[in-house]
């Protein structure tokens, strides 16, 4: 396994200042990490911990949610850096107009180098690209609009 490096850490915790989080956990192997916001809350002693779902490269999935503006917004399903192309210079993996599948893969999303596919989750045509390419997205944050079959 790869140890953190300090390019790392820095990313991370650029991450966290960009997000609404107060607090972040890590554990890769026996290495643990827990960052938490200067004034924000320790969380409660009593309360038992419950393991957090973890999404694996390629596995990112959140459920698309009805948008203003109609159609469908589909979610980052975690914080990162948002790509509408697999490399710098190729053509975007979707545009407005394209009709996709559930399992089309509509963007990518960075997180500590690692890339992970963001399927649309549902079929239909894209409306609307929302999330800048290059630009942090919060997880949740719409990607993209789809007018749904």
């Amino acid at each position: 396994m790869a140890e953190l490096t300090r390019a790392d850490i820095d990313e991370i915790l650029k991450l966290v200042d960009g997000s609404d989080f107060d607090e972040l956990k890590l554990e890769m192997g026996d290495l643990k990490l827990e960052l938490r916001r200067r004034g924000a809350s320790a969380p409660a002693a009593a309360a038992a911990p419950t393991p957090a779902p973890v999404a694996r490269p390629a596995e990112a999935v959140a459920a698309p949610v009805a948008a203003s503006g109609g159609g469908a917004g589909i979610p980052a399903p975690l914080l990162g850096t948002f790509w509408h192309a697999p490399r710098p210079g190729a053509a975007p993996f979707v545009q407005p107009g394209d009709v996709v599948q559930a399992d089309t893969i509509i963007g990518i999303i960075e997180v500590m180098k690692l890339m992970n596919s963001v399927p649309a989750g549902i079929g239909g045509t894209v409306l609307e690209i929302t999330a800048p390419n290059g630009e942090l997205v919060e997880h949740g944050q719409t990607l993209i609009r789809i007018q749904p079959d």
